[in-house]
C-alpha cells in the first residue's frame, strides 16, 4: 500500500441513517450537540452545534483536575450511595428490572420478534411509552435534542464523558445479509495463486451478525452508500470539533469500502508474515527476530527462490531499511506495503508444471481501484479530525479483516500522529495474537517516532470466531479461556502504562466493564506513580447503562471516563437494543452484583424515607 494513496477531493453525497459516535467531554463551558427532531423521524441525520447552551448544568472538569493534581486510584466501587447518586429512585427500579429480564433466556432471545409483535397489539404510543420504561429508556439517551442534552449534562455534571453513538441499524433479512456479503467479497477476477480458504467468502458465515451481540455489523451496498456513511461521519467529526475540545469519534471501515479489498489485503499482509516467519525462525518474540543477508540467501535456496548471488544482495540491501545489516518484522512491513514489488520478489518454481509462481499475490486493476477509494474516504476523516482536534477510534472487527484494518490505521498514524494522538487503532485481547500485534505497532511508532493511540478491548466476535476457524480448518485465533484473556488484557493494560511511564508518546483508552480489570489500572498507575500529566494519556470506557459503579466513581474521582451514549428513534434501535440484552444476559445471568447493588440502594433509600429523592 502506496503511501501517495491518501489523496483528498472526494466527492460527498446526501447521506442517509448510520451509526455515528462522537465524544463529549465534561467541560465547564458546555456546549450542546443539537440533532433535529424533525431529520431523526424522517431517518436522516442533521448536526448543528449551540456554542453557548441556556440552562446546562455546570459540569465538573475532571479533565483539568486530572491534568493538574494527582488522581485518587484506590476507589471503593461497592459504595452505593456515590455510584448512583445521579439516579432517581424509578431509574435505580427501571435499571434493576431490566437486568433481571435480561436473564430470562426465552425473551432475550425472542425479543425482537416480541417487540414486532408488541408493537402490533399495542400500538405505537403505547408501545413507544412501554419501551420508555424499560430497556429504551435505560440504554438509550433519547430520539430528541432535550433528551439527549438531559443525560449528556447528567454525566459531564458527574466527570463523565459522553461518547454519542447514532444506533439506528439495518433490520436486515438473513437472506439479503448473506447476498450483500457474498456479493461484495467475491472477485471478479480467478486469482493466479493460491489462496486461503480464512480469507476467502464463506456462505454459512457471510452474515457477520450471527452469534455478535456487542459490535455494529455494516454490510456493502456500493459507493454510494460508502460516500454516505463517510459523509455522515464527517458531520459527526464536525460536531465533536465544535462541542469538546479533544473528544472523539468512532468509524467502521468496513463502513468506507468494500470488504473484497480488506479480505484481499490481509492475505497479502498474512502470506508475507509467514514467509517472514520462514526466514528467520520462530524463537522469541516477533517484534525481536530479525535475519542477515546470509540467512536470507541460504533460507531463499531452500524456498526454490529464484535469484543469483548479485540479485539476492540487492534485494536485501532494499529490505534493510535502517541499515542495521538485518531485516526485522518493521522492514518486513515496510515491504509489503509495496506489495506490487514485493510479489515480484519471491518466485518459485511450480514442481508439477515449471513455471514460475509467485508466493504473494497481486492486486488487479480493479482492487486497486477499490482500495484507493476506501482510502481517500479514511484519508477525509482522519485530516478532518486532526483540523478539528478531535481523536478519530476505529473499531476492531473480525480476523479475516483485521490485518488489513491494522495496517491501514498505522498508515494513518503514521501520516497523522507527528505532533499529537489523532488516530487510534482498537486490539482485542481475546486474540492469541494481541501481544506481537500491539508490541509491533508500539514498535513502529517509536521507531518513527509519532503518537500512538489505541483502545484496549476484550473482543466482540468470539463465538463466531471460533466457529468458522474450526468449519475451515485454521487454528483458533482466540486464547483458550476467559481467564487467559483477562491475563492477556492486563498483560497489555501494563504494558501500555509502563511505556507512558517512560516518556512514550501514547494515549490509551481502557474501554472494559470487568471491575477487577479497572482495579488493575488504577493499581498499576499508583505503583509506576504516572504524574497527573502522564495519567492525563489515560482514559476509561463504558456503555451507558452498565457498570454505573464504576463509571461513575471514576468520573467523580477525576479520572478521564466515557461513557458510549446510543441515540435514535425508538423503533430504529431494536436491533441494537436486542443486542444489549443478549450481552447483559451472557455478562449478567451468571453474577447479581449490579442487580443486587441496585435493590440494596434502593432499599436503603426507603429505609431512611427518601421516597422524593432528588439526584445530585
Amino acid at each position: 500500500m502506496h503511501r501517495t494513496v491518501f489523496n483528498h477531493g472526494i466527492k460527498l453525497l446526501k447521506p442517509t441513517q448510520r451509526c455515528i459516535p462522537v465524544a463529549v467531554l465534561p467541560t465547564r463551558q458546555s456546549r450542546l450537540l443539537y440533532i433535529s427532531n424533525h431529520s431523526l423521524q424522517n431517518r436522516n441525520v442533521s448536526i448543528k452545534t449551540e456554542l453557548s447552551g441556556t440552562n446546562v448544568a455546570q459540569p465538573k472538569d475532571a479533565n483539568n483536575v486530572a491534568h493538574k493534581q494527582e488522581v485518587p486510584w484506590d476507589i471503593d466501587f461497592t459504595n452505593i450511595v456515590e455510584a448512583y447518586k445521579s439516579k432517581s429512585n424509578y431509574e435505580i427500579f427501571r435499571a434493576a428490572m431490566v437486568f433481571q429480564l435480561c436473564t430470562i433466556g426465552f425473551l432475550v432471545e425472542h425479543g425482537m420478534t416480541i417487540s414486532k409483535y408488541m408493537k402490533k397489539v399495542t400500538g405505537k404510543w403505547l408501545f413507544k411509552k412501554s419501551m420508555n420504561m424499560s430497556f429504551y429508556g435505560h440504554f438509550v439517551a433519547g430520539e430528541n435534542q432535550d433528551e439527549i442534552r438531559g443525560v449528556v449534562d447528567k454525566l459531564s455534571a458527574h466527570g463523565v464523558g459522553a461518547i454519542l453513538d447514532y444506533a439506528v441499524e439495518e433490520d436486515l433479512s438473513e437472506e439479503k445479509a448473506e447476498k450483500l456479503e457474498m456479493d461484495s467479497c467475491k472477485s471478479n477476477v480467478t486469482p493466479e495463486y493460491e489462496t486461503m480458504d480464512r480469507y476467502q467468502p464463506h456462505r454459512e458465515f457471510s452474515d457477520r451478525r450471527k452469534k455478535v451481540v456487542s459490535a455494529r455489523t455494516y454490510f456493502y451496498e456500493g459507493e454510494a452508500k460508502c460516500d454516505d456513511n463517510m459523509n455522515i461521519f464527517l458531520k459527526c467529526i464536525d460536531a465533536v470539533g465544535a462541542t469538546t475540545d479533544g473528544g472523539f469519534a468512532a468509524v467502521k471501515l468496513t463502513a468506507l469500502g468494500r470488504p473484497q479489498f480488506l479480505l484481499q489485503f490481509s492475505e497479502v499482509l498474512s502470506k508475507g508474515q509467514k514467509l517472514f516467519e520462514r526466514f528467520c525462525g520462530k524463537e522469541g518474540n516477533l517484534v525481536d527476530r530479525k535475519f542477515d543477508q546470509l540467512r536470507f540467501e541460504t533460507k531463499a535456496a531452500k524456498l526454490g527462490i529464484l535469484m543469483s548471488r548479485d540479485e539476492s544482495q540487492k534485494w536485501f540491501t532494499w529490505m534493510d531499511r535502517d541499515d542495521s545489516g538485518y531485516v526485522d518484522l518493521l522492514d518486513w512491513n515496510e515491504m509489503i506495503a509495496k506489495h506490487r514489488k514485493f510479489s515480484d520478489l519471491f518466485v518459485v518454481l511450480n514442481p508439477e508444471t515449471g513455471d514460475e509462481e509467485s508466493l504473494l499475490p497481486k492486486f488487479t486493476d480493479e482492487e486497486e481501484a477499490q482500495m484507493k477509494r476506501m482510502l481517500i474516504r479514511v484519508d477525509a476523516l482522519a485530516q478532518r479530525a486532526l483540523e478539528k482536534n478531535v481523536r478519530l477510534m476505529i473499531d476492531a472487527e473480525q480476523t479475516y479483516f483485521q490485518p488489513a484494518i491494522s495496517r491501514i490505521v498505522m498508515e494513518m498514524m503514521r501520516k497523522f500522529n507527528r505532533k499529537k494522538t489523532v488516530i487510534m487503532n482498537t486490539y482485542q485481547c481475546y486474540l492469541k495474537s494481541a501481544e506481537d500485534n500491539l508490541c509491533t505497532d508500539l514498535a513502529l511508532s517509536q521507531r518513527e517516532g509519532f503518537h500512538f493511540g489505541l483502545k484496549l478491548v476484550r473482543g466482540a466476535y468470539m463465538e463466531h470466531e471460533r466457529e468458522r476457524a474450526k468449519q475451515l480448518s485454521y487454528d483458533d485465533p482466540i486464547q483458550p479461556s476467559y481467564e487467559d484473556t483477562n491475563r492477556n488484557y492486563n498483560k497489555l493494560l501494563k504494558i501500555m502504562l509502563e511505556h507512558i511511564k517512560q516518556g512514550g508518546k501514547a494515549d490509551v483508552m481502557f474501554a472494559s466493564h470487568n471491575e477487577d480489570s479497572v482495579k488493575y489500572a488504577l493499581s498499576t498507575i499508583h505503583d509506576l506513580e504516572l504524574t497527573p500529566q502522564m495519567q492525563h494519556q489515560v482514559y476509561f470506557g463504558q456503555l451507558l447503562g452498565m457498570c454505573d459503579h464504576i463509571t461513575f466513581p471514576l468520573g467523580q474521582a477525576g479520572h478521564r471516563v466515557f461513557k458510549y451514549v446510543p441515540f435514535g428513534p425508538v423503533d430504529e434501535v431494536l436491533p441494537y437494543l436486542h443486542r444489549r440484552a443478549q450481552e447483559n444476559r451472557s455478562v449478567l445471568s451468571g453474577s447479581s452484583l449490579e442487580r443486587s447493588m441496585l435493590w440494596r440502594e434502593l432499599r436503603r433509600r426507603l429505609l431512611k424515607g427518601q421516597i422524593f429523592y432528588k439526584p445530585t
